[in-house]
């Protein structure tokens, strides 16, 4: 979960095609480093995920995330939200909006942890794309995402990994990021992230070789490199230097839950 919120801060200052498209961009946290969207709703999503039991039913887990993003929405309202997302939080209605963009990628990542198969870790990372992102491409990328973090912290090769995506979700994994780079522009869809992001993740060596790559592509950048991110924690872990960093960036509030998420899961961030 720090993976993601790392990702989202780290990319930030190069969202909307900002990045010079190269690894060698520098610190990886620099002044304009910033919390986004991505990581209110990260956090959002693993709170409601650890305030309902693992086997909690399908309506329950789906109103438990609707009320946690509409809460962290409404409590942190200009972090960057799309404008359909936005109408969302404002209203009552719990009802979804048929997304498909890369909004139900970028929050899942706490899906990818709890869970002990790969059958819940899937479920429910659908569940907590269907509360606005309904669309079977928003479904699709919270799935595959989740799975790879699932896969990735369970020890799987990458090999393994990129098998199952593919044969799963049917991305397309075979392009590599010096074929990508080029004409990668920004694109908030799922369908034009996730697989980019699982790339980055797939030709890294190690965590920051993984968030360098996922910077290098540009285009919506803060939430791909949340996604290679989170992925890449779990495979990796996160140097114990840039955990302090992240949770110097971020409010009390969502600390606290990072802090809870960290326990919930009884892991150490920094392996």
């Amino acid at each position: 979960m720090i993976g993601a919120i790392l990702g989202d801060i780290v990319g930030s200052p190069y969202e909307f095609d900002r990045s010079k498209k190269v690894k060698d961009f520098g610190p990886l946290f620099i002044k304009a480093s910033e919390f986004t969207d991505d990581s209110v709703m990260t956090v959002a999503v693993a709170e409601a995920l650890m305030n309902v039991s693992r086997d909690a039913d399908d309506a329950t887990i789906k109103h438990e995330v609707a009320v946690s993003m509409k809460k962290w929405g409404r409590k942190y309202p200009y972090a960057g939200y799309g404008g359909k997302f936005i109408k969302w939080l404002q209203i009552n209605d719990e009802s979804p909006y048929g997304s498909w963009g890369n909004g139900s990628a970028m929050r899942v990542s706490a899906a990818g942890w709890l869970y002990d198969s790969i059958e819940r870790t899937r479920h429910v990372a659908r569940l907590t794309a269907e509360v606005t992102h309904n669309h079977p491409e928003g479904i699709k990328g919270a799935e595959a995402t989740a799975s790879a973090i699932y896969m990735a912290r369970t020890g799987k090769p990458k090999e393994e990994i990129k098998d199952y995506i593919v044969s799963e979700f049917e991305y397309d994994l075979s392009r590599t990021l010096d074929e990508i780079r080029p004409g990668y522009h920004h694109m908030e869809s799922c369908q034009a992230t996730v697989p980019e992001a699982i790339t980055a993740f797939l030709e890294g060596n190690d965590f920051e070789d993984v968030v360098r790559n996922a910077v290098s592509l540009g285009g919506d950048c803060d939430t791909l490199t949340c996604i290679a991110a989170a992925i890449a924690e779990a495979a990796y872990g996160i140097p114990e230097e840039y955990r302090k960093e992240v949770l110097d960036r971020i409010e009390d509030d969502m600390r606290d839950v990072c802090e809870r998420f960290s326990q919930e899961v009884k892991i150490l961030i920094n392996f």
